[in-house]
């Protein structure tokens, strides 16, 4: 990993937003490279217990199995609307501050809790730019 760039809550998509996540969690992520195939850059989380540590992919913009427990633990919800732009804007009143709308039901309650925990921009890895802003 080079560096960090800023990227607007709303614009985020793809591993971009998995790292986000990842990071308004508290998780321990970080990027395995592109690997053969054509295999982009990918966020990964380590989990450490009192005898073992191990890793397993970070996606829950896309995987259910992941992303789905966190909107019971967090009592969240997601607005779908089939066929939005990737870079739709978050709600901006107060009484709204954690609403944001994404292309699938993860990806907009993704955008939402990573907005309610850590604001309208978030330092994202410069490698995961591409799909932030895709």
């Amino acid at each position: 990993m080079t560096g960090l760039i800023e990227v607007r809550v709303s614009n985020l998509s793809g591993e971009a937003l998995g790292w986000a996540v990842g990071k308004a969690e508290g998780l321990d992520v970080y990027l395995e490279p592109p690997g053969y195939n054509g295999i982009p850059w990918r966020v990964f989380a380590r989990y450490q217990g009192q005898a073992i540590e191990h890793t397993k992919r970070f996606n829950p913009w896309g995987d259910w199995a992941v992303g789905g427990p966190m909107i019971d633990k967090h009592n969240g919800s997601a607005q779908h609307i089939p066929g939005l732009p990737q870079d739709i804007r978050c709600a901006g009143g107060p009484a709204d501050a954690g609403w944001c709308y994404g292309p699938t039901a993860l990806a907009a309650f993704c955008r939402g809790y990573v907005r309610f925990k850590l604001g309208d921009t978030v330092q994202v890895p410069k490698e995961l730019v591409a799909s932030a802003t895709h």
